[in-house]
């Protein structure tokens, strides 16, 4: 991925029509290209995806499928969509994609509408042990409408427990089980999971929102060969627009079709089904591959050099572009340290830990991820540096070091403007 060149006005049309707008987001752009992004769901998106996503696609209406819309001049819509459709079923593996959910929340929510029913049993990882909202946990309108029930990790090894998850399946019968999750740093056994949910007749869906680029790119293994449904957003490590996909056996393909229209949608976002195609071309190509396995590297180089310097991890480490710190023992709320960071241009987000005695908008926890500096060009070589920044910002944070995190963030941005950010108009002037 390269930087463009640019005009001296990135956006100069909306620039004229609403300079209010257009200053915020230069303000953006200058933020994303000055600062250490380590949110494990971002990422940078290339400038065709961008492209993609601004063209005049987004002024069409199409309910619908491919050759069965309830609007014409569809000619080329069409082919838009069955563009980003074969290239998913090639890129993954899969039989059957729909590319139309708006996001990953509705791609999860049309699962249980394919099927299942009100008030039925669904399975999947406890939310503050690493799952997901939209997994069944009480506050969402999966738990609010099915029973949720959830697994979680092992005290002592902050894994997934798989003979616990065989034996609440075989306690509570789910009609669904879900695994992957929004804080799992390590590799997800689809094999495993494949099982328990064969003998208790359920469908297992893959929510692979986290690991989709890593799935694409071959450094985390698939879900195709054992799940009945694959969910997946298309940004995070997918370096796509914010949408969402669901992949599936063609045996499953026409309930999961049915669930997102009419079931949940109306019209699709073309101008998003367009960079999804674009996302997915890119995907398809050497260089992602070669991405795919650095952010990895860049992970696990990272994780060792925060256990070097002392910091407890969950689960030891990392197998994918995630780490959960735990800073119980650092005594700095994942809260007070995250913000700490922003301040020093290391952008994180705070979060919960396994058995977290915090509250989860104050918890013990913080998240970081490697897909955007990776997008940006760093290596394993620049993690030891990365960590002892993280280490002086939360030493920093700890002792009301003002002065220590303004000179971390002068720092910061001297490395990202040696590594300009793919697909933003602007460098770090401003």
């Amino acid at each position: 991925m390269t930087t463009p060149a640019h005009p001296s006005v990135p956006h100069p049309a909306l620039a004229a029509a609403d300079p209010e707008l257009a200053a915020l987001v230069g303000a953006e752009e200058r933020l994303q290209s000055t600062t250490l992004r380590m949110i494990a769901s971002e990422n940078y998106v290339s400038a065709a995806v961008l492209e993609a996503t601004g063209t005049v696609l987004q002024n069409k209406y199409s309910e619908g499928y491919s050759g069965k819309r309830y609007y014409e001049g569809q000619q080329n819509i069409d082919l838009v969509e069955n563009l980003a459709a074969d290239r998913a079923k090639r890129l993954f593996g899969v039989e059957h994609a729909n590319v139309q959910p708006y996001s990953g929340s509705p791609a999860n929510l049309a699962v249980y509408l394919a099927f299942a029913e009100p008030g039925d049993t669904v399975l999947g990882m406890s939310l503050p042990m690493g799952g997901h909202l939209t997994h069944g946990w009480g506050v969402s309108a999966t738990g609010k409408w099915f029973k949720g029930v959830s697994y979680g990790v092992r005290r002592d090894t902050g894994c997934t427990d798989l003979d616990e998850v065989r034996d609440i399946a075989r306690k509570e019968r789910p009609k669904i089980i879900f695994c992957g999750g929004t804080a799992v740093p390590r590799t997800i056994d689809f094999a495993a999971f494949a099982e328990i949910a064969r003998e208790v007749d359920a469908v297992l869906v893959a929510d692979i929102a986290h690991i989709a680029g890593l799935v694409a790119g071959g450094a985390h293994p698939s879900p195709a060969p054992y799940a009945d449904v694959i969910s997946t957003t298309t940004h995070k490590t997918l370096r796509g627009p914010r949408g969402a996909m669901l992949m599936a056996r063609a045996t499953r393909a026409k309930a999961l079709d049915k669930a997102v229209f009419p079931g949940l949608q109306g019209g699709p976002h073309n101008h998003t089904t367009a960079a999804i195609a674009v996302a997915l071309h890119e995907a398809a190509q050497p260089a992602f591959r070669d991405y795919a396995h650095a952010v990895v590297a860049n992970a696990k180089a990272l994780a060792d050099a925060l256990l070097a310097r002392g910091y407890d991890l969950v689960s030891g480490g990392t197998d994918n572009h995630l780490i959960l710190l735990d800073l119980t023992s650092r005594d700095v709320p994942g809260k007070t340290a995250a913000k700490a960071l922003d301040r020093a241009g290391i952008v994180v987000n705070y979060n919960t830990v396994p058995y977290d005695p915090r509250k989860p908008f104050d918890p013990s926890g913080m998240r970081i991820g490697t897909p955007s500096l990776t997008s940006r060009g760093l290596t394993p070589d620049h993690m030891p540096t990365v960590a002892d920044w993280i280490d002086r910002g939360i030493r920093a944070a700890h002792a009301a070091d003002e002065e220590t995190l303004t000179t971390i963030r002068s720092e910061v941005a001297d490395l990202m403007a040696a590594y300009p950010a793919p697909g933003l108009p602007v460098g770090g002037e401003g």
